[in-house]
């Protein structure tokens, strides 16, 4: 059977279920032959399910797999954590966390959650950027769910590497949003591209349509820096990455700016036995001219994986 939609795990017609102990309600969308091996589609902060690219699924589609797609919690039509204290991002840096709302841990479990609520027993974890971590952690704290793991343009929580280039925290995070539909998208659209990658242009025009897209589907002022907070509270995972056993691909940009390459090489280096791909001229994204790169290197390492399980 295949199908693409949208769907909210929450009390409605449509499916009377929601996921973890806190009760997190989580819109995703299932792309495929639900029989074909399921690939758990993680994104980063402040992203979407719609930012993963139609395009960039359908490749994974057509190679035979089984796509889910999702909003984290605080971020699209999944639950937004607004009874929380104010996120206080200096003091989280400087070591009070009492304005964290959650960890990664716990958008890890909301991803278990919804591979519960779905039935699917095991999948291949697939996760970008602040999504990335949430796959580390979800290999680490639940091995038996994992069929492999994919980290993209992605750290280990280490202060020492994966860091932002100071530029980007001047064009980017220096800069305000504004208040308007018109004022996000065009930060938005600029943001992309500052860590976008070089070798591989941004299509404005795409940008520019999924930016408003992501507006009309939610706009939370906070969600992000609580997903910032989220990400500092959970720490450092190196050594618990040394105990993945799940078979594993690090992919990462050499011209990533928004997390230095020095993120995915650690990475790689602390869990057994990773595959590390570097791709010059890739930066912090899924451009178009990337994306059939992107899409054969995960479904050609996941075959390989599926090969190796059924013999």
């Amino acid at each position: 059977m295949s199908k693409s939609a949208d769907h909210v795990v929450a009390s409605s017609d449509q499916m009377a279920l929601n996921v973890g102990p806190a009760h997190i309600d989580i819109a995703y969308r299932r792309s495929g032959n639900t029989e074909a091996p399921p690939l758990l589609l993680i994104m980063g902060g402040a992203a979407q399910l719609i930012h993963w690219p139609d395009p960039f699924c359908g490749a994974l589609v057509d190679a035979g797999l089984q796509i889910i797609r999702f909003d984290n919690r605080d971020a699209g039509l999944s639950t937004h954590i607004a009874n929380a204290p104010p996120p206080d991002l200096p003091a989280v840096l400087a070591g009070d966390f009492s304005s964290a709302s959650y960890t990664l841990n716990d958008m890890a479990a909301d991803s278990v959650g919804l591979m519960d609520a779905l039935g699917i027993s095991t999948a291949h974890i697939v996760g970008a950027s602040m999504g990335g971590q949430i796959a580390q952690i979800i290999a680490t704290e639940y091995p038996d769910r994992v069929r492999s793991l994919v980290s993209m343009m992605s750290t280990t929580g280490s202060k020492s590497v994966g860091q932002v280039a100071p530029e980007i925290l001047r064009e980017v995070f220096g800069k305000p949003v504004g208040k308007s539909r018109e004022e996000y998208i065009q930060h938005r659209v600029m943001a992309m591209r500052a860590v976008g990658s070089p070798d591989f242009p941004s299509d404005v025009a795409e940008l520019t349509a999924r930016a408003g897209l992501a507006y009309d589907r939610d706009h939370d002022d906070t969600a992000l820096a609580r997903q910032a907070i989220a990400t500092v509270a959970t720490g450092d995972r190196t050594v618990r990455l040394r105990r993945i056993s799940a078979p594993t691909l690090v992919i990462h940009g050499l011209a990533d700016r928004m997390c230095d390459v020095s993120g995915g090489r650690a990475t790689a280096e602390a869990i057994p036995g990773a595959e590390l791909v570097l791709i010059e001229g890739m930066g912090h994204g899924l451009p178009p001219g990337l994306r059939p790169r992107l899409a054969s290197l995960i479904a050609d390492f996941v075959w390989r994986v599926e090969r190796r399980s059924n013999n």
